[in-house]
Formats: C-alpha cells, sequence, structure tokens
C-alpha cells in the first residue's frame, strides 16, 4: 500500500510563509514594471534646450544665418592656416575638416539667400 502524503508531512513555519509571500510580492512587482516599461511605455517629455548657452529667441533668422555664415567662414580660414603647419595624414585630416565646415558654410550662405534675396 503506497502513501500519498508524506512522511513526515510538511509543515512550514510562519517564517517560512512570510518570506514565500514577500518573495511572490516582489516577483509580482518586477512582472509589473516589465510589463508596463514595454506596454505602457511613459510618453515622451518635449525636449527642452540647455539654457547655459542660450541664443535670445528674438534673435530673426537673418540674423542668426549671418552669423553662423561668418563663424564658420573664420573656422574654415582657421583650418586652412592650420592646416598648412601640417603635413601628410594630418594634414589630409584638418584639409577634410576644413572641406566640411565649407560646405556647411555654402549651405548657410544659400539659406541667408533665400530669407534676404539680394536683388
Amino acid at each position: 500500500m503506497t502513501k500519498i502524503a508524506p512522511d513526515p508531512p510538511e509543515t512550514k513555519t510562519p517564517l517560512e510563509e512570510a518570506l514565500r509571500a514577500e518573495d511572490q510580492a516582489r516577483n509580482r512587482e518586477a512582472i509589473k514594471r516589465a510589463l508596463d516599461f514595454y506596454l505602457c511605455p511613459e510618453p515622451a517629455k518635449p525636449r527642452r534646450p540647455s539654457s547655459m548657452f542660450m541664443v535670445c529667441p528674438e534673435v530673426d533668422t537673418e540674423s542668426l544665418l549671418a552669423h553662423a555664415c561668418e563663424s564658420l567662414a573664420s573656422a574654415s580660414t582657421a583650418a586652412s592656416n592650420f592646416a598648412n603647419e601640417l603635413s601628410g595624414s594630418q594634414r589630409s585630416t584638418v584639409l577634410g575638416i576644413q572641406q566640411i565646415v565649407m560646405l556647411a558654410e555654402l549651405a548657410v550662405s544659400r539659406a541667408l539667400d533665400r530669407v534676404d534675396p539680394q536683388t
């Protein structure tokens, strides 16, 4: 004849029951956080620009483009002068940077022409 009940019967102490219930509660919380993360994401917060280096909001687009164009022209000249002091791959790198700056200057100049066409 086989016994269905274990010998001796399992008895759990109140401490073991409390720990088991605490583990189940932690598991439920972790599962809820995981599901909420994937199924109910928080709406994206609107991007707030840093106010550390902020351009005055009242400045018009033409002035901003003119300043950007002048800054890019200065950076292009500085990179060109610096490239003349170098040789080899370092010179090629600086000339590549200077070309990127020059292309950005051309794009800003074109945008400036669209804002205030010279007639």
